[in-house]
């Protein structure tokens, strides 16, 4: 089967949206002066709302890409390639996490800043596809259904209870442990709940792999898709409630008050359903591109906004002191060039490693050369004064 005919478009499309939305909200929301940020502006409110959209389709759309490759093939637990690919990647996105995080100049100073340690983006999506693995690993000697209702069944019990779960510090572990289930250290995002949407992704992924090739698989998927979003979005705050009343659990009250999670879910699938129902546009060779390549331009993005190594990044120069005149061309022009840099980087990527790579052993080459230069050196002088002590013969 080719690569062509299994491929499905719409998601690279949706990745591609989520990671561009991703760079605008960035940029606005950092950037933004506070005196513009007027609630009562209904663009604003849209802008505010659809960033929030973003984490979740990105969430999820990481999720089923990953598991629709790990399900394609014949081989079945550890001999399935992609559970070792998948490893790699898992903790490929941890390291590339810390290292945007580092700060060159305190590392040389010997400090290590406590933003290090923050979980982002990266860090919860590399150890999402490290759960999901673990997931795979522990049913994929089930029946296949098995494995479907697991993820889908951890993603509800994440987002039921959060309003209890949000409110633990963790304390009791080290803030480089703590910060992946907590907020209250600086972290961005959290593997509990974001886990959920990765799951529901990967949950939603087998329901493709199994039903795809059906008779008007798409038009039922688009449907119910969309009725599960609309569902989620504008009745799921009014169940909660009614369970509440009903069974007088607290519980479900809490999730009535800060029904995000659902919602958001909801939102997610009018997503899938609107990319589902335009999928036949969903082939232009640059979309697909920036899909295919997220991980280079949220580093790139990183770099440029956030000042990854250096800290000199527009988040220290202009944060929050731009008005809308300027904030909105330039988030454009942010968009464009980091994605730019990004492809570019895509393009030449096999070369600028092999670049690096010859410049990494030339420096270990160079360190190694002094080194055994300076012991040569070092050595008879270092046995005449041993011999003064009479720790060696003559």
């Amino acid at each position: 089967m080719s690569n062509s005919s299994t491929r499905l478009y719409f998601i690279d499309a949706m990745r591609a949206w989520a990671i561009l939305m991703m760079l605008q909200g960035h940029f606005i929301d950092g950037l933004l002066d506070t005196a513009f940020r007027d609630s009562s502006n209904a663009v604003f409110n849209v802008w505010k709302y659809f960033r929030g959209i973003t984490a979740p389709v990105f969430f999820t759309v990481s999720g089923f890409i990953f598991t629709y490759l790990l399900v394609r093939g014949k081989n079945l637990g550890f001999k399935n390639p992609r559970v070792k690919k998948g490893i790699k990647r898992g903790l490929e996105l941890l390291f590339i996490g810390y290292l945007l995080r580092t700060n060159l100049l305190g590392l040389f100073s010997g400090q290590l800043y406590d933003s290090f340690f923050m979980v982002d983006v990266l860090h919860c999506i590399g150890l999402s596809l490290l759960g999901i693995i673990g997931i795979y690993l522990l049913t994929y000697q089930k029946k296949k259904h098995v494995f479907t209702i697991s993820l889908a069944s951890i993603a509800i019990v994440l987002f039921l209870f959060e309003p209890m779960y949000k409110q633990w510090g963790f304390s009791f572990l080290p803030n480089a442990f703590a910060n992946y289930l907590t907020k209250a250290n600086g972290s961005v995002f959290t593997i509990i709940p974001w886990f959920g949407y990765a799951a529901i992704g990967a949950s939603l992924s087998l329901v493709f792999t199994r039903f795809k090739e059906i008779r008007f698989f798409y038009p039922i998927a688009i449907t119910t898709a969309a009725s599960l979003g609309f569902s989620l979005i504008y009745f799921s705050s009014d169940v909660f409630l009614a369970f509440s009343k009903f069974t007088g659990i607290q519980l479900f009250a809490d999730i009535f008050f800060n029904n995000y999670l659902f919602i958001r879910l909801g939102d997610v699938f009018i997503v899938f359903a609107v990319f589902m129902l335009l999928r036949g546009l969903m082939k232009n060779s640059t979309v697909l591109k920036i899909g295919q390549s997220t991980l280079s331009i949220y580093v790139v993005h990183f770099i440029i906004l956030y000042g990854s190594f250096t800290g000199l990044g527009l988040y220290r120069f202009l944060h929050h002191s731009l008005n809308s005149y300027i904030a909105i061309p330039g988030a454009l022009l942010f968009m464009f060039f980091s994605t730019y840099f990004a492809l570019r980087y895509e393009q030449h990527k096999e070369e600028i490693k092999l670049h690096i790579t010859t410049v990494v052993k030339f420096v270990f080459s160079s360190v190694e050369t002094l080194a055994i230069a300076a012991y040569e050196m070092a050595k008879p002088r270092f046995i005449r004064f041993l011999r003064r002590f009479g720790l060696v013969k003559n």
